[in-house]
């Protein structure tokens, strides 16, 4: 028999098309269900069995479990899921994977749906004509998976013909009978086979394939099946590398898992196929290891009963997996920068509405807490360590210590270049998906957060330059009254401090709207006070010009944090408890 470079060309264009059928239609599954499937693991609690049930059902439902590990990755790296997690959904994920190769036997080799495939292309093609999105998206779903038995129809058709013309593939028995050997040879096949069509399930499809076309035997086939189990790791891995450390540590984990279950399934890799072949013949009535149609169905049960016994053996050992990965991929501590770049506005935070969303906060919450806190606190001539202690305010301002400090260029090099990419990356998130109300008020709201925030940094600098003025003066009265404005200044900026620190930070921003009637209070001409003072001859009137207009600025600064912390601390996404009630609500964004 002849099987010229044409038949290689038409192989290859059967495995393209079932490729693709997989890829539209999980891609139309990840439309239809994606952002609840995403809402879902975003809620993921460290009960590690619920964490695997989520990794299972997703994976199910989307039936590809690389687009579910991208998911963990992402949401990882965007600090929704901790590793612990995310372990847990990957481990459910490796067992909801075995569904597409559940249906590809059933259906692909036991019911010819290819007969039924170009009707079903029909159907699917009206459903697209639609204005609907919700009837497109089934539209396309139906056609993937036409397509995808269309092309695995065209692959049992193009490859060579083994049962007429066993001479083709007569090196390959060469390679069957070497022992164990051969087993870690096909092994290392099926890890490659995946690493390079990057799917697991359509590597298992090729395997169903060879089997059943009488290529390879039984036990060299489960071979393959733990090597694509390996192969499969590479995907995350990939994703991981532009990742932060959080979501590297994910995919070594995934990694670990893996390796792990196929080195204890190797110790008892014979005994297994026995049992599988035990199953087999009491459920279909012929043995893997002589009928090679018995081989897809057996192969489905071995990949099965693989994944959840490494579950289940592996599920009790999530923590130490964990400590390993951490030990192996340490924490990268942030570096200084002489132009402060983002840290969480990165490109695997946009592959989901929810990640990107939460990046965009985090990124905020990051300038807030960090450039701007050192901005306003140094502008107030208090060292941020101080202000982060428990050491009373009265007691700080005391201090006739003035910290030298530019705002100007400090707005330059730390906040500026950072909150124009947090304006870019906001504008492509609502340009890259179709965000319902709730998600575009949010991010609304952490635009407006992050333009006060700006504006606050900004009249910073003569508020400073007025302080430090004073504070040489030597009249304690004008120094009493700017001591006043810092210490309400500071009172907020100490709360919105402790917010972020802590696990209940609702209980000090409502603290912080408290400060509000003391806010509107602090204008010094409003209030009256700078009459008295001018009236008994204790400031001057430069002195007071200075505090008229000072204090107005300070009220104002002073208002706008207490906004932006409502704003920032305020969710109204899905993605954590909602912090309007009594429940102690987390540091997430909505």
């Amino acid at each position: 028999m002849e099987y010229g470079f044409t038949d290689i060309l038409t192989l290859l264009g059967a495995l393209g098309l079932f490729l693709y059928g997989m890829k539209v239609m999980s891609d139309a599954l990840l439309e239809l269900a994606g952002d609840r499937m995403r809402s879902i693991l975003s809620t993921t609690t460290s009960n590690r069995y619920f964490a695997v049930l989520t990794g299972f059902t997703i994976t199910a439902v989307i039936q590809s479990s690389s687009a579910t590990t991208l998911m963990v990755i992402s949401f990882t790296n965007a600090g929704l899921l901790t590793l612990r997690e995310a372990i847990g959904v990957i481990m459910g994920a490796n067992i909801g994977t075995t569904v597409t190769a559940w249906l590809i036997s059933i259906f692909g080799f036991k019911v010819s749906i290819s007969a039924m495939a170009l009707p079903l292309v029909g159907l699917g093609f009206l459903l697209t004509l639609f204005k609907k999105k919700h009837y497109q998206h089934w539209g396309y779903f139906i056609i993937g998976f036409a397509v995808l038995f269309i092309g695995l129809q065209f692959l049992k058709e193009s490859v060579p013909d083994i049962r007429n013309n066993p001479d083709i593939l007569a090196f390959l028995s060469g390679y069957t009978s070497m022992g164990f050997l051969s087993i870690l040879l096909f092994l290392l096949i099926g890890t490659l086979l995946t690493m390079v069509v990057q799917s697991s399930s359509a590597a298992m499809a090729l395997t169903l394939l060879m089997t059943y076309e009488g290529w390879i035997p039984f036990d060299m086939a489960a071979a393959m099946v733990l090597g694509q189990n390996v192969g499969t790791t590479i995907t995350a891995y990939l994703a991981s590398l532009i990742a932060n450390f959080q979501a590297k540590r994910a995919a070594r984990a995934h990694l670990i898992f893996n390796l792990l279950g196929v080195a204890w399934t190797l110790v008892f890799f014979y005994p297994f196929l026995r049992l599988m072949e035990f199953v087999v013949l009491r459920t279909e009535g012929a043995s893997p290891f002589i009928e090679a149609a018995a081989v897809p169905v057996a192969l489905s049960l071995f990949h099965t009963f693989f994944n959840i016994l490494n579950t289940a053996l592996l599920i009790g050992f999530v923590d130490p997996i964990a400590r390993i990965v951490e030990r192996v991929v340490p924490e990268v501590l942030e570096k200084e920068v002489e132009i402060d770049q983002p840290v969480y506005l990165s490109k695997s935070s946009l592959e989901f509405s929810q990640t990107g969303i939460k990046a965009l906060f985090d990124e905020s919450l990051r300038l807030l807490q960090n450039a701007a806190y050192k901005a306003i606190a140094h502008g107030l001539s208090v060292h941020r360590e101080d202000l982060q202690s428990d050491t009373g305010l009265k007691e700080l301002v005391k201090s006739r210590e003035a910290i030298p400090v530019d705002i100007d260029e400090l707005y330059a090099t730390r906040i500026k270049s950072i909150y124009s990419q947090i304006l870019e990356y906001a504008t492509r998130l609502q340009s890259e998906f179709a965000l319902e109300e709730d998600k575009i008020e949010t991010i609304r709201n952490i635009l407006i957060a992050d333009r006060m925030l700006v504006h606050v940094v900004k009249d910073m600098q003569p508020l400073h330059d007025n302080i430090v003025l004073f504070m040489k003066s030597g009249n304690p009265h004008i120094m009493d009254e700017y001591n006043t404005l810092r210490r309400r200044i500071l009172k907020v900026m100490r709360e919105i401090h402790r917010a972020g620190e802590s696990d209940y930070p609702l209980r000090h921003i409502r603290k912080v709207e408290k400060q509000r009637a003391k806010a509107e209070k602090l204008d010094a001409l409003l209030t009256g006070n700078i009459n008295q003072l001018l009236i008994d001859g204790k400031i001057t009137n430069v002195m007071a010009t200075s505090l008229i207009n000072d204090s107005e600025q300070a009220s104002k600064i002073m208002q706008n944090l207490i906004d932006i912390a409502t704003l920032l601390y305020h969710p109204r996404d899905r993605l954590v408890n909602d912090m309007e009630g009594d429940e102690p609500a987390s540091a997430s964004p909505a």
